[in-house]
């Protein structure tokens, strides 16, 4: 088994329609923190408290799609990334997409067994 480096996981993401009772559950089971000060009320970031683990966001669905729960890999292309993984039999849930600050792109993907995935890159600059 070969080792790859070049695409780690470095973000999760959970999805609710109900952040308060998230944050509720997460912050004491887990002592992690959320901060609306960078992305705004309808996303929050998620300090899990070690400067060595990967962080992640909590997102307010608003009840207008399912909650979820989903981890990142960073890659290089997410256009690519995503025509690459419907070549390999998954679907693309969310197509390429810039953040609304212009930051990153990401999409999210099923996998073959319907498994939801994320992928994102910084955007250049």
């Amino acid at each position: 088994m070969t080792t790859n480096t070049t695409n780690p996981v470095t973000w999760f993401e959970v999805a609710t329609a109900d952040p308060a009772a998230a944050t509720a559950f997460y912050g004491p089971l887990f002592g992690w923190s959320f901060s609306t000060e960078e992305a705004g009320p309808d996303y929050r970031i998620i300090s899990t408290g070690r400067p060595d683990g990967i962080q992640g966001g909590l997102a307010n669905t608003k009840g207008e799609r399912p909650s979820y729960a989903v981890f990142f890999v960073q890659v290089d292309d997410v256009a690519d990334t995503c025509a690459r993984a419907e070549a390999l039999g998954g679907k693309v849930l969310v197509p390429a997409t810039e953040a609304p600050d212009g930051d990153v792109v990401f999409a999210q993907l099923l996998d073959t067994d319907g498994n939801q995935i994320g992928v994102w890159r910084p955007t250049a600059g």
